[in-house]
């Protein structure tokens, strides 16, 4: 106890024992206290103030959030009139499982929470399966989501070729060497599902005009192709390629197609035409090896010729050289005896 006196102020231990200051103290303490609840109050005040538009607007909606939440929408850097708006659409077209939470944590990574709950009420109309993460990925992910299920409940056409590549035509070659110039038109849907990482509009173009290329190049004739078009769209639609796409084909129509040129005579033109020069080098080959093996011969006549001279040029020679050794004069003796 001695301890304790000796650390305790003597003003404090006054009060403690109930002497004359501790009115005063009280007192002081009183207000000090009245002050800091009349600032917090002040403070209570001017924010719920501030959001007491909101608050209302959301509590007569059904849509309900406390006056603490909005506050800290506030310190959080949330646009609270955006999260209130957003949540009062959703509840109000009857979705109420989004969450307060879910459109702040959505705002705070850059998305737009109000083209997402757009998106998911116009499912939601067309009884179209789409929850809310969903919708996020695809809105965080670049894609316009509120498109994208528009697109599924109004499919879109496409023109195939695309024209901004310059190409007006998908041109193919039956078997017979006849080239068709077709265009089609492509009914596509979303496909919501393989939106977030599906290949985009242009992958269905290309793989479009590769069937059709495809399916030209395997009629036996033109004119069947002509006669009956819509084979090339079956024969496109059975090789499933909206696979691993953003996109579900609905349908192919080949808008129109035209006779072009006569591409298997002008090859065949074309390999007479080589097939001649081929000749033609080939005889001027052989007529250079004739004429080499002709002026080889030549040489050689020459060269014996010259060979002959030689060895007539030998011969007086031999004969000098006879007389000189007395073989042609015994020679001659012999004979004339």
């Amino acid at each position: 106890m001695e301890t304790f006196v000796s650390i305790v102020p003597s003003e404090f231990l006054t009060v403690a024992q109930g002497g004359p200051n501790d009115v005063g103290l009280w007192a002081v303490l009183f207000g000090i206290g009245v002050i800091f609840l009349g600032i917090l109050g002040l403070i209570l005040i001017f924010l719920f103030g501030k959001y007491f538009n909101i608050w209302l607007r959301a509590f007569f909606s059904q849509a309900w959030i406390s006056p603490w939440h909005l506050i800290g929408m506030s310190l959080r850097k949330v646009n609270p009139t955006s999260i209130v708006d957003a949540r009062i659409t959703a509840v109000q077209a009857g979705l109420t499982d989004i969450s307060v939470r879910n459109l702040e944590s959505h705002y705070l990574a850059g998305g737009n929470i109000v083209r997402v709950v757009r998106a998911l009420i116009a499912a939601h109309r067309a009884q179209i399966e789409l929850n809310w993460d969903t919708a996020a990925a695809i809105d965080l992910a670049g894609r316009d989501v509120l498109e994208a299920v528009r697109t599924s409940v109004d499919p879109k056409v496409i023109d195939c070729p695309d024209t901004r590549h310059g190409r007006t035509t998908l041109d193919g070659v039956a078997k017979d060497g006849i080239q068709l110039k077709a265009r089609a038109r492509v009914t596509v849907r979303t496909n919501l599902s393989q939106l977030v990482g599906g290949a985009t509009e242009d992958t269905v173009i290309a793989r479009v005009g590769e069937g059709i290329v495809s399916a030209i190049g395997s009629s036996e004739t033109h004119k069947h192709v002509l006669a009956n078009p819509m084979l090339i769209a079956e024969a496109v639609l059975k090789k499933s390629l909206d696979s691993q796409t953003a996109y579900e084909i609905v349908s192919i129509d080949i808008a129109d197609i035209d006779v072009g040129d006569n591409v298997g005579a002008r090859l065949q033109a074309d390999q007479a035409e080589a097939d001649m020069r081929v000749a033609r080098a080939r005889a001027e080959q052989r007529r250079a090896e004739a004429v080499a093996t002709e002026q080889e011969m030549q040489a050689r006549t020459q060269e014996n010729r010259a060979k002959v001279v030689l060895a007539e040029a030998e011969v007086p020679k031999a004969m000098a050289e006879a007389v000189e050794g007395g073989l042609l004069r015994a020679s001659t003796n012999g004979s004339a005896g």
